[in-house]
């Protein structure tokens, strides 16, 4: 696995509640190219908990569909915003786990809309899968709002 550097680190006023390394809130997220997949591996705490000792659904949610923009981001080089999110939860995911791993690939692309498919596994189980369907942008509109490209630690 190659990670990913994170586009976004050093802009001005960055402050993802996924992925943004500074949101003292934030889920810290770092992620990894794997083929097809993008993954990411994280360390779930009772501050993310709904039920005792369990994983607030809100917050596997929001791991499906971070995981899910960074696929586009690496993958296609452009950015985008969710239209639609369809989670199914089949485990829980214990607050207590030592890890959750995100896994997500580019399912399908329709003009603008791209679809990424996802999974949340956690102590051997898949706990989750997410459907996520994003509008994107032109490369050339995203390069004017500020993106500079996606790349791998090992890409110039």
């Amino acid at each position: 696995m190659k990670k990913i550097r994170n586009p976004w680190e050093h802009k001005e006023g960055y402050n993802c509640f996924g992925c943004a390394p500074g949101n003292p809130v934030g889920l810290h997220l770092e992620f990894y190219e794997d083929a097809d997949d993008i993954v990411s591996v994280w360390h779930p705490s009772a501050n993310y908990q709904g039920w005792i000792e369990t994983l607030h659904g809100g917050i596997i949610s929001t791991l499906v569909d971070e995981t899910s923009a960074w696929a586009i981001t690496r993958k296609l080089q452009t950015i985008g915003v969710t239209v639609r999110l369809e989670m199914k939860f089949r485990h829980p995911v214990m607050t207590t786990a030592g890890e959750v791993t995100v896994r997500a690939h580019i399912a399908n692309q329709r003009a603008r809309f791209v679809t990424v498919e996802t999974t949340v596994e956690s102590e051997g189980n898949i706990c989750a899968t997410g459907t996520a369907v994003f509008c994107v942008e032109p490369q050339e509109k995203a390069f004017d709002m500020g993106f500079d490209g996606c790349k791998t630690e090992d890409e110039p």
